[in-house]
Protein backbone atom coordinates (compact mmCIF):
# COMPACT_ATOMS: atom_id res chain seq x y z
CA UNK A 1 0.00 0.00 0.00
CA UNK A 2 1.36 3.31 -1.31
CA UNK A 3 0.71 6.16 1.82
CA UNK A 4 -0.07 9.65 -0.01
CA UNK A 5 1.59 11.72 2.17
CA UNK A 6 -0.16 14.74 4.27
CA UNK A 7 1.79 18.03 3.91
CA UNK A 8 0.04 19.64 6.85
CA UNK A 9 1.34 18.57 10.12
CA UNK A 10 -1.32 15.79 11.57
CA UNK A 11 -3.20 16.44 15.38
CA UNK A 12 -5.04 13.86 16.76
CA UNK A 13 -7.57 14.76 19.32
CA UNK A 14 -9.45 12.27 21.71
CA UNK A 15 -13.03 13.74 23.20
CA UNK A 16 -13.89 15.87 20.44
CA UNK A 17 -17.08 16.04 20.52
CA UNK A 18 -17.52 18.92 23.60
CA UNK A 19 -15.69 20.62 25.72
CA UNK A 20 -11.83 21.05 25.39
CA UNK A 21 -11.89 18.44 22.50
CA UNK A 22 -14.14 20.40 20.13
CA UNK A 23 -12.19 23.77 20.83
CA UNK A 24 -8.74 22.25 20.91
CA UNK A 25 -9.92 20.51 17.21
CA UNK A 26 -11.26 23.87 15.88
CA UNK A 27 -7.91 25.81 16.92
CA UNK A 28 -5.58 23.25 16.24
CA UNK A 29 -7.33 23.32 12.37
CA UNK A 30 -6.82 26.89 12.48
CA UNK A 31 -3.33 27.03 13.28
CA UNK A 32 -2.97 24.96 10.42
CA UNK A 33 -2.86 21.16 11.48
CA UNK A 34 -4.80 18.83 9.45
CA UNK A 35 -7.16 17.19 13.07
CA UNK A 36 -8.20 13.45 13.30
CA UNK A 37 -11.28 14.56 15.64
CA UNK A 38 -11.68 11.71 17.48
CA UNK A 39 -14.96 10.51 19.71
CA UNK A 40 -16.63 7.49 21.30
CA UNK A 41 -19.99 8.13 18.95
CA UNK A 42 -19.00 10.18 16.16
CA UNK A 43 -23.14 10.39 15.58
CA UNK A 44 -22.28 13.32 17.90
CA UNK A 45 -20.39 15.45 15.40
CA UNK A 46 -22.51 17.67 14.82
CA UNK A 47 -21.53 20.44 16.88
CA UNK A 48 -17.79 20.06 16.24
CA UNK A 49 -18.57 19.92 11.97
CA UNK A 50 -20.81 23.30 12.80
CA UNK A 51 -18.40 24.96 15.07
CA UNK A 52 -15.42 24.26 12.34
CA UNK A 53 -17.55 25.12 9.43
CA UNK A 54 -18.15 28.66 11.01
CA UNK A 55 -14.64 28.87 11.45
CA UNK A 56 -13.91 27.93 8.00
CA UNK A 57 -11.77 25.04 8.72
CA UNK A 58 -14.27 22.55 8.50
CA UNK A 59 -11.97 20.30 5.16
CA UNK A 60 -9.36 20.04 7.79
CA UNK A 61 -11.21 17.64 10.11
CA UNK A 62 -11.58 14.00 10.05
CA UNK A 63 -14.18 12.38 12.71
CA UNK A 64 -13.14 8.88 13.54
CA UNK A 65 -14.33 6.25 15.94
CA UNK A 66 -12.15 5.92 18.77
CA UNK A 67 -13.41 4.68 22.42
CA UNK A 68 -10.53 5.04 24.78
CA UNK A 69 -11.27 2.02 26.49
CA UNK A 70 -11.18 0.02 23.75
CA UNK A 71 -7.25 -0.70 23.47
CA UNK A 72 -7.61 -2.98 20.64
CA UNK A 73 -9.95 -0.05 18.63
CA UNK A 74 -7.28 2.19 19.48
CA UNK A 75 -4.45 0.61 17.97
CA UNK A 76 -6.32 -0.12 14.82
CA UNK A 77 -7.62 3.55 14.37
CA UNK A 78 -4.01 4.77 14.97
CA UNK A 79 -2.74 2.38 12.21
CA UNK A 80 -5.36 3.58 9.59
CA UNK A 81 -4.40 7.20 10.62
CA UNK A 82 -0.72 6.76 9.98
CA UNK A 83 -1.63 4.92 6.54
CA UNK A 84 -3.78 7.25 5.67
CA UNK A 85 -2.02 10.62 6.23
CA UNK A 86 1.93 9.37 6.49
CA UNK A 87 2.63 10.93 9.89
CA UNK A 88 0.99 11.82 13.39
CA UNK A 89 2.90 14.83 14.74
CA UNK A 90 0.25 15.78 17.76
CA UNK A 91 -1.47 13.75 20.25
CA UNK A 92 -3.85 15.61 22.59
CA UNK A 93 -5.38 12.97 25.35
CA UNK A 94 -8.17 14.93 25.83
CA UNK A 95 -11.24 11.74 26.58
CA UNK A 96 -12.09 12.00 29.93
CA UNK A 97 -14.88 12.67 32.89
CA UNK A 98 -15.46 13.77 35.85
CA UNK A 99 -16.65 11.72 38.93
CA UNK A 100 -17.50 13.10 42.50
CA UNK A 101 -18.74 11.45 45.73
CA UNK A 102 -17.17 11.00 49.11
CA UNK A 103 -14.44 7.28 49.16
CA UNK A 104 -16.51 6.10 51.36
CA UNK A 105 -19.77 5.77 49.49
CA UNK A 106 -18.41 6.01 45.46
CA UNK A 107 -19.27 2.57 44.25
CA UNK A 108 -16.12 -0.02 42.97
CA UNK A 109 -17.74 0.22 39.19
CA UNK A 110 -16.99 4.12 39.07
CA UNK A 111 -13.54 3.80 40.79
CA UNK A 112 -12.92 1.75 37.97
CA UNK A 113 -14.56 3.70 35.60
CA UNK A 114 -12.75 6.63 35.88
CA UNK A 115 -9.91 5.27 35.74
CA UNK A 116 -10.46 3.27 32.86
CA UNK A 117 -11.15 6.62 30.59
CA UNK A 118 -9.29 9.28 32.31
CA UNK A 119 -5.94 7.05 32.92
CA UNK A 120 -5.74 3.93 30.87
CA UNK A 121 -7.63 5.44 28.03
CA UNK A 122 -4.43 8.11 28.12
CA UNK A 123 -1.82 5.54 28.60
CA UNK A 124 -3.51 3.25 25.46
CA UNK A 125 -3.86 5.74 22.94
CA UNK A 126 0.25 7.21 23.67
CA UNK A 127 1.63 3.55 23.35
CA UNK A 128 -0.05 3.15 19.76
CA UNK A 129 0.75 6.54 18.83
CA UNK A 130 4.74 6.58 20.34
CA UNK A 131 6.34 4.15 17.55
CA UNK A 132 5.26 6.86 14.83
CA UNK A 133 6.36 9.55 16.49
CA UNK A 134 9.58 7.61 17.49
CA UNK A 135 10.29 6.82 14.18
CA UNK A 136 9.57 10.16 12.92
CA UNK A 137 11.90 11.57 15.51
CA UNK A 138 9.32 14.07 16.80
CA UNK A 139 6.09 15.00 18.48
CA UNK A 140 4.12 16.26 21.04
CA UNK A 141 1.92 14.30 23.43
CA UNK A 142 -0.57 16.87 25.33
CA UNK A 143 -2.05 14.80 28.04
CA UNK A 144 -5.28 17.01 29.43
CA UNK A 145 -4.79 17.02 33.42
CA UNK A 146 -6.16 19.63 35.33
CA UNK A 147 -5.64 21.72 38.96
CA UNK A 148 -7.31 18.76 40.68
CA UNK A 149 -4.12 16.40 39.20
CA UNK A 150 -1.74 18.24 41.86
CA UNK A 151 -4.50 19.60 43.95
CA UNK A 152 -7.19 17.24 45.47
CA UNK A 153 -10.04 18.29 47.04
CA UNK A 154 -13.19 16.29 48.68
CA UNK A 155 -15.84 14.86 46.82
CA UNK A 156 -14.01 14.58 43.60
CA UNK A 157 -11.44 11.91 44.96
CA UNK A 158 -11.88 9.57 41.73
CA UNK A 159 -10.97 12.81 39.16
CA UNK A 160 -8.15 14.08 40.88
CA UNK A 161 -7.00 10.29 41.57
CA UNK A 162 -7.20 9.64 37.77
CA UNK A 163 -5.49 13.17 37.27
CA UNK A 164 -2.57 12.57 40.05
CA UNK A 165 -2.09 9.13 37.90
CA UNK A 166 -2.41 11.34 34.61
CA UNK A 167 0.46 13.71 36.01
CA UNK A 168 3.41 10.97 36.76
CA UNK A 169 2.43 9.11 33.95
CA UNK A 170 3.89 12.14 31.95
CA UNK A 171 6.83 13.27 34.01
CA UNK A 172 8.26 9.63 33.46
CA UNK A 173 6.90 9.54 29.59
CA UNK A 174 8.68 12.78 29.21
CA UNK A 175 11.99 11.80 30.59
CA UNK A 176 11.75 8.67 27.96
CA UNK A 177 10.93 10.27 24.96
CA UNK A 178 12.99 13.46 24.27
CA UNK A 179 16.04 11.78 23.19
CA UNK A 180 13.76 10.95 20.45
CA UNK A 181 12.91 14.48 19.74
CA UNK A 182 8.95 13.87 21.60
CA UNK A 183 7.86 16.38 24.56
CA UNK A 184 4.81 15.49 26.62
CA UNK A 185 3.02 18.17 28.26
CA UNK A 186 0.40 18.61 30.68
CA UNK A 187 -2.08 20.74 30.38
CA UNK A 188 -3.53 21.51 33.89
CA UNK A 189 -7.02 24.04 33.82
CA UNK A 190 -9.05 25.01 36.54
CA UNK A 191 -12.90 25.55 36.12
CA UNK A 192 -14.23 26.23 32.68
CA UNK A 193 -17.39 26.59 30.91
CA UNK A 194 -17.28 22.71 29.74
CA UNK A 195 -20.11 19.73 29.84
CA UNK A 196 -17.75 18.21 32.49
CA UNK A 197 -19.17 19.81 35.46
CA UNK A 198 -22.65 19.29 34.69
CA UNK A 199 -21.85 15.87 34.19
CA UNK A 200 -20.19 15.28 36.90
CA UNK A 201 -22.37 17.07 39.32
CA UNK A 202 -25.06 14.60 37.84
CA UNK A 203 -23.04 11.35 39.16
CA UNK A 204 -22.48 12.59 42.74
CA UNK A 205 -24.77 10.42 44.70
CA UNK A 206 -25.37 10.30 48.71
CA UNK A 207 -26.41 7.46 50.66
CA UNK A 208 -29.28 8.60 52.88
CA UNK A 209 -28.50 10.05 56.10
CA UNK A 210 -25.20 10.37 54.88
CA UNK A 211 -22.55 11.78 57.66
CA UNK A 212 -21.03 13.43 54.51
CA UNK A 213 -23.66 15.11 53.77
CA UNK A 214 -22.98 18.86 55.26
CA UNK A 215 -19.39 18.52 53.50
CA UNK A 216 -20.82 17.04 50.04
CA UNK A 217 -23.34 20.04 49.69
CA UNK A 218 -21.03 22.91 50.36
CA UNK A 219 -18.51 21.51 48.12
CA UNK A 220 -21.58 21.36 45.34
CA UNK A 221 -22.62 24.69 46.11
CA UNK A 222 -18.78 26.05 45.74
CA UNK A 223 -18.46 23.90 42.55
CA UNK A 224 -21.69 25.24 40.92
CA UNK A 225 -20.76 28.93 42.00
CA UNK A 226 -17.42 28.37 40.17
CA UNK A 227 -18.89 27.53 37.21
CA UNK A 228 -21.25 29.88 37.09
CA UNK A 229 -18.54 32.46 36.41
CA UNK A 230 -15.97 29.71 35.05
CA UNK A 231 -14.14 31.37 31.81
CA UNK A 232 -14.60 29.64 28.15
CA UNK A 233 -12.62 26.76 27.18
CA UNK A 234 -11.32 28.33 23.82
CA UNK A 235 -8.30 29.66 26.40
CA UNK A 236 -7.63 26.06 27.09
CA UNK A 237 -7.65 24.93 23.37
CA UNK A 238 -5.12 28.28 23.06
CA UNK A 239 -3.01 26.78 25.33
CA UNK A 240 -2.74 23.18 23.73
CA UNK A 241 -1.96 25.28 20.35
CA UNK A 242 0.36 26.97 22.02
CA UNK A 243 2.61 23.80 23.15
CA UNK A 244 2.07 22.32 19.65
CA UNK A 245 3.83 24.86 17.80
CA UNK A 246 6.36 25.44 20.55
CA UNK A 247 9.62 23.84 19.44
CA UNK A 248 10.44 22.85 23.00
CA UNK A 249 7.34 23.67 25.25
CA UNK A 250 6.81 23.32 29.04
CA UNK A 251 6.44 20.29 30.72
CA UNK A 252 3.22 22.03 32.39
CA UNK A 253 0.73 24.69 31.22
CA UNK A 254 -1.20 25.91 34.48
CA UNK A 255 -4.68 27.82 33.34
CA UNK A 256 -7.67 29.53 34.82
CA UNK A 257 -8.49 31.81 37.65
CA UNK A 258 -6.45 31.44 40.70
CA UNK A 259 -4.81 27.99 39.38
CA UNK A 260 -1.31 29.54 39.84
CA UNK A 261 -1.80 30.81 43.28
CA UNK A 262 -3.73 27.60 44.33
CA UNK A 263 -0.38 25.38 43.40
CA UNK A 264 1.65 28.15 45.33
CA UNK A 265 -0.49 28.00 48.20
CA UNK A 266 -0.45 24.50 48.27
CA UNK A 267 3.36 23.64 47.87
CA UNK A 268 4.53 26.74 50.53
CA UNK A 269 1.97 26.60 53.23
CA UNK A 270 2.19 23.61 56.13
CA UNK A 271 -0.22 20.84 55.54
CA UNK A 272 -1.99 21.73 58.48
CA UNK A 273 -2.90 25.01 57.36
CA UNK A 274 -3.62 24.20 54.14
CA UNK A 275 -6.29 21.78 54.98
CA UNK A 276 -7.60 24.69 57.72
CA UNK A 277 -8.13 27.02 54.73
CA UNK A 278 -10.45 24.73 52.45
CA UNK A 279 -12.59 23.36 55.43
CA UNK A 280 -13.24 26.72 56.62
CA UNK A 281 -13.68 27.89 52.70
CA UNK A 282 -16.29 25.08 52.49
CA UNK A 283 -18.00 25.73 55.52
CA UNK A 284 -18.30 29.49 55.65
Amino acid sequence: MTVERETRAVALVTGASSGFGLHTSVALAQAGFRVVAAMRSPEKRHDLLQTAETAGVRERIDVRRMDVTDHAGIVQTVEEIAAAYGRIDVLVNNAGFAAGGVVEEVDEDTWRAQMETNFFGTVAVTRAVLPHMRRQRRGKIINMSSVSGRTAFPGYAPYAASKFAVEGFTEALRLEVLPFGIHAVLIEPGAYKTEIWRKGFATIRMRENSPYQPMLEAVLRMSRRTAETAPPPQEVAAAVVKAALAPAPRLRYPLGRGTAAMSLLRSLLPWKWYERIVLWALHR
